[in-house]
């Protein structure tokens, strides 16, 4: 999935959830801890790939090694600061991530390419890239076909929503 859309998909479970669990759209700093936590798996993995560091793109920041003991140290330390909503919004948005990544290769039955989830236990071969899902009046149906529709559903709520995160970057307006 491209790291665009794994924000997108962050945004939209943890949108899901405060909906679900408190019948209204998300608060503006767990929206963005969920936006965040959705993207830092590559935002770990990607650069230590590009440094030589790691072999591909998905090993430390995509394994279930790391991400449980990270998700369960910032859901302890949100809980003991009395942020249980910042928790939950990592936790979701991060699991989010990792969630997403699996379905494209069950789908194409790149097996192999799931060794990220318990690396470095398991091997992980590098990634083919965009996965076909058929083909429809002619046209093949890809991955990104769908990663689109799901980045501008994700956009459309999020402005409906108030674009929830924005007003902590705006400067703050006193009179």
């Amino acid at each position: 999935m491209q790291p665009v859309v794994h924000l997108a998909v962050g945004y939209l479970c943890y949108a899901a959830y405060t909906r679900w669990q408190h019948g209204r759209e998300p608060a503006d700093l767990p929206a963005l801890v969920a936006v965040f936590a959705a993207g830092l798996a590559d935002f770990i993995d990607k650069p230590l790939e590009a440094a030589g560091v790691v072999p591909v793109g998905r090993t430390i920041g995509h394994s279930l090694l790391f991400v449980v003991p990270l998700v369960l140290l910032v859901w302890v330390v949100a809980s003991r600061r009395d942020r249980r909503s910042l928790g939950v919004a990592f936790a979701i948005g991060y699991l989010s991530h990792i969630a997403t990544d699996v379905p494209w290769h069950v789908l194409s039955g790149d097996f192999d390419e799931l060794g990220f989830l318990l690396w470095p236990v398991t091997e992980m071969p590098a990634y083919t890239g965009v996965k076909p899902l058929g083909i429809v009046g002619g046209v093949e149906i890809t991955t990104l076909w769908l990663e689109a529709v799901i980045l501008a559903a994700a956009v459309a709520l999020w402005w409906m929503d108030g674009r929830p995160g924005v007003d902590l970057f705006r400067p703050s307006r006193r009179t």
